[in-house]
């Protein structure tokens, strides 16, 4: 698939998040790449014959200290080339970067893998509400 259709996917991904989280994400890039690098399989700690979705680089929320700013944007990465790997179809290939983007947006917010999986969980029964509120 191009890049400009998979960019197309992510930002109907994107409109499926919870608008509560949208609207408090601030200064953070959504970024598109082929895939991971060694040194990006390397620091989570994935093995060559396992892969990556997505990456959150960046200090989460809940570790900012009061002086926090004037910094570059924090970046989640997706990895088109395992994304589609993962996906029988594009519709398919929504649904895995929303989960991707869930995800790794769980991490900017500080969120612990048990928390994320809950909102996950939530998020696709339909009951967005409360669900980790970020405020």
């Amino acid at each position: 698939m191009t890049r400009e259709r998979f960019r197309k996917l992510v930002d109907d991904a994107l409109a499926t998040i919870p608008e509560d989280f949208r609207a408090a994400m601030e200064n953070i890039a959504i970024v598109i790449e082929d895939e991971p690098s060694e040194e990006q399989l390397d620091e989570v700690g994935i093995e060559p014959e396992d892969t990556l979705l997505g990456l959150y680089e960046g200090i989460p929320l809940t570790e900012r200290q009061w002086a926090h700013g004037n910094t570059l944007p924090d970046k989640i990465t997706l990895f088109q080339g395992p994304i589609e790997d993962a996906s029988d179809d594009e519709d398919d290939a929504v649904i895995a970067i929303g989960e991707t983007l869930i995800h790794e947006i769980g991490h900017y917010f500080g969120l612990s893998e048990e928390e994320i999986e809950e909102i996950e969980e939530r998020y696709w029964r339909g009951n967005e509400t409360d669900a980790g509120n970020p405020d």
